[in-house]
């Protein structure tokens, strides 16, 4: 038995890893696939990868890619979901601010630096016009750390994944004032290099086994239920959900792997782009 470990983030996009190995798809094919949830995000895995705590992450885009230039020895190996991911940003529901222009010059909450919510930070304010030199960080771990940090003052806005943060909206801890969404696919599969050397195998059977569940997962009877319980989500804010993400089986093209390393270095994110060639593995 091959045992691998795999992470990602505990939203509703990951929910086709967890009904394959809840249904011992990957124990057929003699893999003991774990799964870790990352309430964390990116920063927290790309962080796991280079500690050998998991060998695949379910990750964001821009941030691996990052982390890759900065050293980490993984690869992408395929993209997960082909759609963009739409970041709301989200103040406390009694927050004074109640537009974007009025967040200027305040202070973020950030899982982490690295993290999506960092990077994503600097592309709204590229696209608001905003001096990027000038954004201010406030380290909040999580969700969890960003409620804390916005309902206590300590942080003015947080970004975060507009359907996931959208409970906490309808509740009135957090008010959405705009959304912001990724210029490019945003979630891929990352793998350490030496998993990449040592079960290349075990990692196509994976692959296989994922991607023939995400090809026909919207079509899943009743999934859209299935999600707004596991993910205590309302079933209209789900289903619209459905109608704007599309799953990927392929791997990232070397044009799009350029446009985002030209984004990054662009916004001082990245001191150099490199090879696209080299943010990837073809399994």
């Amino acid at each position: 038995m091959h045992t691998i470990k795999i992470g990602g983030v505990p939203e509703h996009f990951n929910l086709p890893w967890h009904l394959t190995i809840e249904e011992g798809a990957y124990l057929e094919k003699d893999i003991q696939l774990e799964w870790t949830d990352f309430p964390g995000g990116t920063g927290a895995m790309c962080e796991a990868l280079r500690k050998k705590d998991i060998d695949i992450a379910i990750i964001l885009t821009e941030g691996i890619i990052k982390d890759i230039i900065g050293g980490n020895p993984s690869k992408i190996v395929q993209t997960y979901i082909q759609s963009p991911l739409v970041w709301g940003i989200h103040v406390g529901h009694t927050s004074k601010y109640t537009s974007l222009n009025e967040l200027q010059n305040t202070s973020a909450a950030i899982s982490r630096y690295g993290s999506g919510s960092h990077l994503m930070a600097y592309i709204n304010a590229q696209n608001t016009g905003w001096d990027t030199t000038n954004l201010q960080f406030e380290v909040v771990k999580n969700l969890d750390g960003a409620v804390e940090a916005l309902t206590d003052g300590s942080a003015d806005y947080f970004m975060w994944e507009h359907f996931t943060t959208k409970p906490l909206v309808d509740n009135k801890t957090f008010r959405r004032i705009a959304d912001c969404p990724t210029p490019w696919p945003c979630f891929v599969i990352a793998v350490r290099e030496e998993i990449l050397n040592t079960k290349k195998d075990q990692l196509k059977d994976i692959l296989q086994i994922i991607n023939n569940t995400s090809l026909d997962f919207k079509q899943i009877p009743s999934i859209d239920k299935t999600l707004a319980h596991r993910y205590d989500q309302k079933l209209e804010d789900i289903r619209e959900w459905l109608q704007i993400t599309e799953w990927s089986q392929s791997i990232i093209d070397q044009k799009t792997l350029n446009e985002i390393q030209n984004q990054l270095l662009t916004l001082d994110i990245i001191d150099k782009t490199i090879n696209s060639k080299d943010l990837i593995f073809e399994v």
